[in-house]
């Protein structure tokens, strides 16, 4: 059993600030006085947005500028009563707004294709003797899933409660985000197992389309129309699931196609570290001790037009070369914020339209 949500995502940098307020807290204080099914802030290692401004870790200059992500998911009606705040707050930084659907028990989900489901679960719960994250990846891998990567939130809500990281604190109940890519027809028997992995997950359920796999192309993402059927704004997301041990041109994948696309004029591209995860054939890794390279899974994300998506697409094609699991969605509503200039409107169709 399914019921119809948005998610919401807003993109911005660490530093944006409303009057005297970090946009950040701002942002995850009106999710928690609306008291929103589930959000989540991650802070992200790269990335840019529609000023062009590079925001990474690599330089301490700016290790306090990184890009951060938040992501609020709930009820249609919800999510579009707060999008006039979210947008006056956002001044400088990309908000979307695409369809999806909370999972609100077992049985037949009706998804067939390619499906995105990303589980919310307390960052340090315990299974087995062994984080809950680590068993879900399992969980999710032995029932056919493409990939699963682990998020860890900063801050977020769950419910509708609000779960701040504390200094000096276990954090056990700050969200982590598992998104993974996995057929549809698995969908449903991999979520009645989550139960006994995780107190009570939210599981979120999205259809997308896999375009490569450990380098090798299945399919180009799909030809779309500026606008839709009801004449609202469409844009495209295309995501990279890769590791930071993969390479391209000598540097790291994620570095690597950021700087490409950034170098090409593409609108903006985040990449977000993940502690745990895979993709393709490859097996679960992560950060261990006395290893000396890294080798944490790495999500990059790049929204634009669709006819500007396709451009990008050739350049996230060339830096999967050898590995990496690429999807691509379609965007119904965003709203950019570029210097001087706002663009889209964040209107939404009637979800079953």
């Amino acid at each position: 059993m399914t019921v119809d949500c948005l998610k919401l995502t807003v993109y911005f940098g660490e530093s944006d600030r409303v009057g005297h307020h970090l946009l950040s807290d701002a942002l995850l204080d009106l999710f928690s006085q609306r008291s929103l099914h589930a959000s989540l802030l991650l802070r992200a290692a790269e990335g840019f947005g529609v000023k062009q401004t590079l925001r990474t870790d690599r330089f301490l200059t700016l290790s306090e500028d990184l890009p951060l992500v938040a992501v609020a998911v709930d009820r249609p009606a919800a999510i579009e009563a707060i999008l006039p705040e979210v947008t006056e707050l956002v001044d400088g930084g990309l908000v979307t707004v695409e369809r999806a659907r909370l999972v609100a028990g077992t049985g037949d989900l009706g998804v067939h294709t390619a499906t995105k489901l990303t589980i919310q679960l307390g960052r340090d719960e315990r299974v087995r003797g062994g984080p809950a994250f680590v068993a879900v990846v399992d969980h999710l891998r032995a029932h056919g899933f493409s990939g699963a990567t682990v998020l860890l939130g900063v801050d977020g809500t769950e419910h509708g409660l609000r779960r701040r990281a504390r200094f000096l604190a276990r954090n056990e109940t700050v969200p982590a985000s598992v998104v993974s890519i996995g057929p549809g027809d698995a969908a449903a028997e991999a979520i009645a197992g989550l139960e006994e992995l995780a107190r009570g997950p939210i599981v979120l359920l999205e259809q997308v389309g896999v375009c490569k796999r450990d380098g090798a192309l299945l399919s180009t993402p799909p030809r779309v129309a500026s606008t839709d059927a009801a004449g609202l704004d469409l844009w495209q997301k295309l995501t990279v699931y890769g590791s930071e041990q993969a390479r391209h041109d000598g540097r790291p994948q994620h570095l690597a196609l950021v700087s490409s696309l950034r170098a090409a004029g593409a609108a903006g591209a985040t990449a977000v570290r993940g502690v745990w995860g895979y993709s393709g054939d490859h097996a679960p890794h992560g950060d261990r001790l006395l290893r000396i390279r890294r080798n944490v899974p790495v999500v990059t994300t790049v929204i634009d037009r669709p006819e500007e998506a396709r451009r990008w697409f050739e350049i996230v094609d060339e830096c999967t070369s050898a590995s990496g699991l690429v999807t691509s969605e379609i965007v119904p509503a965003f709203h950019a914020v570029a210097p001087g200039a706002r663009v889209g409107g964040l209107r939404l169709a009637d979800p079953g339209s």
